[in-house]
């Protein structure tokens, strides 16, 4: 794990001036922040295994995945059968989006420092053209491998159920909440949510 990224410091500054929810957050949760792991791969293969389930459900699985092989890595994932990777609980598109991914991965048919020149929604688009990674999971990995800034994922249901907790909004959200919030949070919205998480569950998400 590396120290929080360049921005934060500025980041939170200027979100506190901003937002008095956002401020009593980042006073809340000052004790930790935004990491990277630099492991696109993995970071890749936890986003599959999270798509749609709960945070705590997606770590058991995890953890069963992880059992499997001795490195997440294209070499070793690669090794495995769809049958053990159904076996982790993973559904079978999943455990093909995961297959699919390590081959890519081997035969150099993907190639992640393309994602350094991108900026927000090029990179989007490149990662959704592999199998399993829509919209969500590609701002995932901006979010949590590149620690591009301003990520404002819409698609995740914890960062709209944060939104209504915190501002007292129905849910869903009203959109023309949602775009105001952006506009205001802009270019920090990978910190504003972070912070938005944080109120929910206590503990860090990290891919």
């Amino acid at each position: 794990m590396s120290k929080y990224p360049r921005y934060w410091r500025r980041a939170i500054k200027t979100l506190s001036r901003k937002d008095k929810v956002l401020k009593g957050l980042i006073l809340k949760y000052n004790d930790k922040f935004l990491t990277t792991r630099k492991d696109i791969f993995y970071s890749l293969c936890k986003s599959i295994i999270g798509q749609q389930i709960s945070v705590s459900a997606a770590n058991s699985v995890f953890r069963k995945f992880r059992s499997k092989t001795k490195k997440i890595n294209p070499t070793y994932v690669s090794k495995l059968s769809l049958k053990q990777l159904k076996s982790c609980g993973l559904s079978r598109q999943k455990a093909l989006g995961i297959k699919e991914l390590s081959l890519k991965f081997m035969k150099k048919e993907f190639n992640p420092k393309l994602i350094l020149r991108m900026d927000d929604e090029e990179a989007i688009e490149y990662l959704s053209t592999l199998r399993q990674i829509g919209r969500w999971s590609a701002e995932m990995i901006l979010l949590f491998t590149y620690n591009r800034s301003n990520i404002w994922p819409l698609q995740d249901i914890g960062l709209l159920r944060a939104i209504s907790n915190n501002y007292k909004k129905k849910y869903l959200p009203p959109k023309r909440f949602l775009d105001k919030l952006y506009k205001k949070f802009t270019p920090y919205c990978s910190v504003a949510t972070w912070y938005l998480w944080r109120s929910i569950d206590d503990e860090p998400i990290q891919y």
